[in-house]
């Protein structure tokens, strides 16, 4: 067995016990600390994935402990490409989002200068990081299937708190709407769980050893829709959305980035893993109505953004869009679209990050998140603008940056698809196409009201980015840049996993994915 994931999982526990027992009044030391254990574990990340072998077997890492004897449940965690990848998104993101939270515990200032006190403190909100990263981790690390429901469900608490607590002037609100849908999904996914480890009846919640224990057309559909629905309120898809744009525009900055970035991730993860896997039946049955469903969150989300005035909700809202092309593209059944969903799970946790964070500095400065209080950022704030304008950009999917790389793959691979209902994913395609036009539309509007034109009188006293600022930046707008020329890393990683996946739901794979992913 290998000590890798169990240690990946424990060093942000045990940094957060450290940060939380500090002296009141440690709060710089708090910092500093939760920053160290963050680059700590982004450094153990990247031993880990260099150490592993695309060609090898599919699970590696793998560890596993008894847990519960008595009914069969582990302490199994290990990784496939599609899994490594996300833990390495997520080891990347949490000392960013460190950095650029440095002061997002002391309060949140409004335009007319009100302070919005937390309530609760700075050591709190960096053992809350540190404890969410451990539950991102052990989500995706999850072999065992109730494992993977307990972190699914854990991974809420922090990032209850860190809303709720630290966010703007409807944290409240946003926390307990957020809770409410994630509860609701993950109930009828608990009863999914155990209806699987009945019907199965082979005393285990191993996920390898439930690949094809369910052969029943009609239990795979009901069990398929107690998983489906957690993972669609989850990813969001619409029309089960509604909790995002709240959750994400109260949240502070950083948080709103593992929010979007991650954890909304294991929805998509979840549908590409276990929905598929599980039930490849229901998945064949259903592939059409929930590709529908995700072409109307591309549009619906994109249409939507165009009407908003806040940044941060606009943000929140292209990310349903985007979510709508990974759900197409898991559902498309062909190895093209699902190497490219997966791939865009990766580029949109950058992409996003890059946004949110560019737009939680311009809101520091001005106290208000309404995109009419800005104007003319580039004459007094150039670097912050061209910041703000190249994570624009690759929301747009513009050519050259990763986000474009996903989008096209995807769209490419469910317009070939050769699935149950190709007609329809044909037709998918075509139609998700529209949103391409639809995101100029939102996020040059966005750039254009907030960086050109004259400058508001509030603007012209900002202050460019300090040195902390452009290290939260200048990493993600590289990755956005340099997987946008060259992807092939990843997707030397990923397609395996995905070539597995389709063999284990029964598709033929077929030459058009190495030729579409480079290899």
């Amino acid at each position: 067995m290998s000590p890798w994931l169990p240690i990946l999982m424990a060093v942000p526990v045990v940094g957060a016990i450290v940060v939380a027992l500090l002296p009141k009044g440690s709060d710089k030391l708090a910092k500093q600390v939760t920053l160290l254990v963050s680059l700590l574990v982004l450094v153990l990340t990247g031993v880990m994935a260099a150490g592993f072998k695309p060609s090898g077997e599919r699970f590696q890492f793998v560890a596993e402990y008894d847990w519960i004897p008595s009914f069969g449940v582990k302490f199994g965690v290990g990784v496939d490409g599609v899994a490594l990848v996300l833990i390495a998104l997520s080891a990347v993101l949490v000392p960013i989002v460190v950095l650029a939270s440095w002061h997002d515990a002391d309060g949140v200032k409004t335009a007319d200068g009100t302070l919005i006190t937390p309530k609760r403190s700075v050591k709190t909100y960096f053992s809350l990081l540190l404890v969410l990263e451990t539950m991102m981790i052990g989500v995706f690390a999850a072999t065992d299937i109730f494992l993977f429901y307990v972190f699914f469900e854990a991974m809420l608490i922090p990032m209850y708190f860190m809303i709720g607590s630290y966010g703007g002037a409807q944290r409240s609100y946003a926390a307990v709407k957020f809770l409410l849908y994630s509860l609701f999904g993950g109930l009828l996914m608990l009863v999914a769980v155990i209806g699987l480890y009945v019907v199965a009846g082979s005393k285990t919640f191993m996920f390898p050893e439930l690949v094809g224990a369910i052969q029943d057309p009609t239990m795979q559909k009901w069990l398929f829709g107690g998983f489906f629905i957690a993972f669609a309120i989850k990813a969001p898809l619409w029309p089960v959305h509604t909790w995002l744009p709240d959750a994400a525009a109260q949240a502070p900055a950083g948080a709103a980035v593992l929010l979007v970035g991650v954890l909304d991730k294991v929805g998509t993860f979840g549908m590409l893993r276990f929905c598929l896997e599980l039930f490849p039946d229901a998945a064949k049955t259903f592939t059409v109505p929930i590709v529908v469903l995700a072409v109307i969150s591309i549009i619906y989300g994109a249409i939507v953004a165009i009407g908003q005035t806040d940044m941060k909700r606009l943000i929140a809202y292209t990310s349903i869009s985007h979510f709508g092309f990974i759900v197409m593209g898991v559902f498309a059944m062909s190895s093209v679209a699902q190497s490219g969903a997966a791939l865009y799970m990766v580029n949109h946790g950058f992409a996003t990050g890059a946004l949110f964070l560019a737009a939680g500095f311009l809101i520091a400065r001005r106290g208000s998140p309404f995109i009419g209080d800005y104007g003319g950022v580039q004459k007094v704030a150039p670097v912050l603008a061209g910041f703000f304008l190249v994570a624009g950009l690759a929301g747009l999917s513009l050519p050259g940056l990763s986000s474009f790389v996903s989008e096209f793959m995807v769209m490419i691979g469910t317009y070939s698809s050769q699935a149950h209902g190709s007609g329809a994913l044909t037709a998918a395609a075509i139609v998700s196409a529209v949103a391409v036009i639809l995101a100029a539309v939102y996020i040059l509007w966005m750039v254009q009201r907030t960086l050109n034109g004259p400058t508001a009188e509030p603007v012209k006293p900002f202050k460019d980015l300090n040195a902390r600022e452009v290290w939260v930046l200048a990493p993600l707008v590289a990755l956005i840049i340099g997987f946008g020329f060259f992807p092939k890393p990843l997707l030397d990683v990923i397609n395996p996993s995905v070539q597995q996946t389709l063999t284990n739901v029964g598709v033929p794979t077929s030459t058009i994915a190495e030729k579409g992913t480079g290899q």
